[in-house]
């Protein structure tokens, strides 16, 4: 089967064209700049990419690029949109009402609306991209993956907060939690990799990325992570600040004259690392910058490093115990200095990194000792193949 993968962003829409039987990427690409000048990044594999600029006035538009540059003579990669047999489309934030992928129907495009309020830069930019499918691929099966679903295996004491309890029940005030799509295909490929069943392992996931979210597995299901109502709690990331004391925003309010809403998008967009360095949002920039002599960076290096830390001990506690951890996406795969300095000291705890091995960047590998009890490794997220994996198994049930 071939599966179409499709993420969309409010202005951006994200593909790649999978082969499921071989999980080989035959096709991928990007849309930028929807909606205002438009441009289309393609490649297929064995040719050369391409980068052409082209009027998008909205995704119905992008997807109608997309369609065209994978069925284009020269750098394309099928012959007819009959080749495509099902499409996957990436979902932010199913609520509670989606604790698995689902196939795409009328009742579940309203319920991802009937989400918007929980995620309004994402859920409605992915509903259209499904919408802009639909219309230039009728009859073909499309799937819903969301990211919020793995994590909907949470207790109670993990989701709930300590604020009055009709805010729950009125507005669905809750942790969430993100990446879920990351964590779960995450956790399955480190549970194969330290050989054991999955159902029998107590494993912590640690997505770092520009965003970046923790998240404790215990047999299998997520029972805790760092990300909540939005993906602004948890730990300091790129730009997001992660958790904060809720009376921050009132304190700078009252200083500042600013309102909740602006408070809001220097939380999301102007704090996390690049507020704390005042250089850059890049851990790259940072590690240069702190071999440089420059104090920030190093201060929003180790900020970032000791939550990570925090996080671990809390979940190994929380479940009771630990057998692996797996570091993954841009930050966690290729950055030695965050993986040695999130880990460092926790002997106490079974875990020990070789400080040869860690020198890795982008490759699956164990980088923890022999003698480390807990197995700590690398592993390379593939959220595209998981979302195709996903939707070969509810279109060929």
């Amino acid at each position: 089967m071939k599966v179409l993968v499709i993420n969309c962003g409010s202005s951006s829409l994200k593909y790649q064209l999978i082969d499921s039987d071989t999980e080989a990427v035959i096709a991928k690409g990007l849309c930028e700049r929807i909606g205002i000048d438009g441009k289309l990044t393609h490649q297929t594999m064995g040719k050369d990419k391409y980068t052409v600029d082209a009027a998008m006035p909205d995704h119905n538009a992008a997807v109608k690029f997309v369609l065209d540059a994978l069925l284009d003579t020269d750098k394309g990669a099928i012959a007819s949109l009959s080749e495509i047999d099902a499409v996957g489309h990436r979902i932010v934030h199913g609520g509670e009402k989606f604790a698995n992928s689902v196939v795409i129907t009328d009742e579940v495009m309203a319920a991802i609306e009937e989400c918007n309020d929980l995620a309004p830069l994402h859920n409605p930019a992915n509903l259209i991209g499904i919408r802009a499918c639909q219309a230039h691929m009728p009859g073909v099966p499309m799937v819903a993956v969301f990211d919020t679903a793995f994590h909907q295996t949470m207790p109670d004491k993990a989701y709930t907060y300590a604020i009055p309890y009709e805010y729950y029940e009125n507005y669905k005030i809750r942790r969430y939690g993100f990446h879920g799509t990351s964590h779960s295909f995450v956790s399955k490929r480190l549970a194969e990799l330290i050989g054991r069943d999955i159902k029998d392992t107590k494993l912590i996931v640690c997505h770092l990325g520009n965003g970046s979210s923790i998240t404790a597995v215990d047999g299998g299901k997520s029972v805790d992570t760092s990300m909540g109502l939005t993906p602004l709690a948890g730990l300091p990331m790129g730009t997001r600040s992660g958790d904060i004391d809720p009376a921050i925003l009132e304190f700078i309010a009252g200083k500042e004259g600013k309102s909740v809403e602006e408070i809001t998008t220097i939380l999301n967009k102007k704090s996390g690392v690049s507020g704390l360095s005042g250089v850059s949002s890049d851990f790259r920039d940072l590690d240069a910058g702190m071999k440089e002599g420059n104090d920030r960076c190093r201060l929003a290096l180790d900020v970032f490093c000791y939550s990570v830390k925090k996080y671990i001990g809390a979940y190994a506690a929380a479940m009771g115990g630990l057998d692996a951890i797996a570091f993954t996406a841009g930050i966690g795969e290729n950055n030695p200095y965050v993986r040695r300095v999130s880990t460092m000291d926790l002997s106490f705890m079974g875990i020990d990194i070789d400080e040869t091995k860690n020198e890795i960047r982008g490759e699956e590998q164990k980088i923890s000792t022999d003698a480390s009890k807990v197995q700590v490794w690398v592993v390379p997220t593939n959220e595209e193949l998981a979302i195709a994996r996903e939707t070969v198994e509810l279109v060929t049930k």
